[in-house]
């Protein structure tokens, strides 16, 4: 008997956490509108928006000491990245296409965590298809990264570095920060 009446216990509490979880409003967090290149993303309004020049976003989303653009070291960060980078954004100077990771030189860049360390990006771990706002499906790449000393001899940290890449509107999102929220944030795009 006791043992029934715990169940119809926790039955009745169950119903009446969902009957107040029904009937409470949304509450939305602060949200700043980021526009680039016909995209708008609602971001939460303590990520600081710097724009360089018409073709690089960077979202700094947590420390950061001063915000460089592309490849700032030591800065909590994402980029949105238009036609001029990725005309130049595979390695080597090459144009990116997603065949091969987001890597703007020839040489070892410097570690976006320590800039006293070197970055190697590949191999590929994930690709598809990822949705970013209504009608608009990105080539979604997750690519292994570490950061190395500059002799290779020794591995100090791993990270995956996460690109978004919209080909027709010549837009392109890089991650190495695994920014919590991104992905969703991206999903819910809109579009002009």
């Amino acid at each position: 008997m006791q043992k029934r009446s715990l169940a119809v216990a926790a039955a009745t509490g169950a119903a009446a956490i969902t009957l107040l979880s029904l009937s409470a409003p949304a509450v939305a967090a602060p949200a700043q509108q980021l526009t680039f290149r016909g995209m708008t993303l609602y971001v939460p309004i303590q990520w600081e928006v710097h724009r360089f020049g018409s073709d690089a976003v960077q979202v700094v989303t947590g420390r950061c000491g001063r915000a460089m653009g592309w490849s700032t070291p030591e800065c909590d960060s994402f980029y949105l990245l238009g036609p001029k980078y990725i005309k130049v954004g595979a390695e080597g100077w090459g144009p990116y296409t997603g065949e091969r990771p987001f890597y703007t030189a020839s040489d070892v860049q410097p570690c976006p965590f320590n800039d006293k360390w070197g970055e190697v990006v590949g191999p590929k771990v994930s690709r598809g298809l990822r949705q970013v706002g209504p009608g608009h499906k990105a080539a979604y790449n997750a690519w292994q990264a570490k950061c190395v000393s500059y002799s290779g001899s020794r591995t100090y940290k791993r990270f995956t570095q996460r690109e978004w890449y919209l080909p027709k509107t010549k837009l392109l999102v890089v991650d190495q920060w695994n920014t919590p929220g991104l992905a969703d944030t991206l999903k819910h795009a809109d579009w002009r």
